[in-house]
C-alpha cells in the first residue's frame, strides 16, 4: 500500500519524487520501503505524465492564447498568452546562450530539488524550446534521478552539518 501512495505523490505537480522519497523512507503511512524498489516506483511515477506534457501542454497553451473568451474571462487568455510568450522569450535567450548544453541545463533544472523545478516544469519548458523529446526525456530522467539522489541524502540526515 505504502508502494502505492509513493507512486500516486511522484505523480503530483510540484511534490514529484521530491516528497515521495522522504515519504517512503519515513515512518508515515508504514514502515519504511527499501530504498531501490522505492527510487524505482517514484521515478516511474514522476515520469509517467512527462510524454503528455511535452506533446500536449504547448497545444493547451496555445489554444487558450487564441481562443475567444468572454469579456468576463478574457483575463484567462492573457495568462496563457503570457506563459505561452514568456517562455518563448526565455526559450530563445536560453538556448542562444547555451547551444546544445541546454539538455545539461534542463537536467540540473528538474534535478536540484528547489519549489518551482521539476520534471513537470523541466518538461513544459522542453516543450516550449521546442526540444528533441527523446534527448528531453534521457536529461529528465537524470535531473529526476538526481533530485533522488540528493532527496535521499537529505532524508538520511548527510546535509544536517549544514544547519
Amino acid at each position: 500500500m505504502k508502494y502505492l501512495i509513493v507512486f500516486l505523490i511522484s505523480m503530483v505537480p510540484i511534490v514529484e519524487l521530491r516528497g515521495a522519497v522522504p515519504i517512503g523512507l519515513s515512518d508515515l503511512f508504514g514502515p519504511p520501503l527499501d530504498i531501490v524498489p522505492l527510487y524505482i516506483i517514484c521515478i516511474i511515477g514522476n515520469m509517467i505524465p512527462v510524454p503528455f506534457i511535452f506533446f500536449f501542454a504547448r497545444k493547451v497553451l496555445e489554444w487558450g492564447a487564441n481562443k475567444k473568451w468572454p469579456n468576463s474571462l478574457k483575463w484567462v487568455g492573457s495568462i496563457f498568452k503570457w506563459l505561452l510568450n514568456k517562455g518563448e522569450k526565455g526559450g530563445k535567450k536560453l538556448t542562444s546562450k547555451t547551444g546544445q548544453s541546454v539538455y545539461v541545463a534542463l537536467m540540473l533544472f528538474v534535478g536540484i530539488p528547489l519549489p518551482g523545478t521539476g520534471a513537470w516544469t523541466g518538461t513544459l519548458a522542453a516543450s516550449l524550446l521546442d526540444l528533441d523529446f527523446k534527448k528531453s526525456v534521457v536529461f529528465i530522467v537524470l535531473g529526476v534521478l538526481l533530485a533522488g539522489i540528493i532527496m535521499g541524502l537529505v532524508s538520511a540526515g548527510v546535509f544536517n552539518f549544514i544547519f
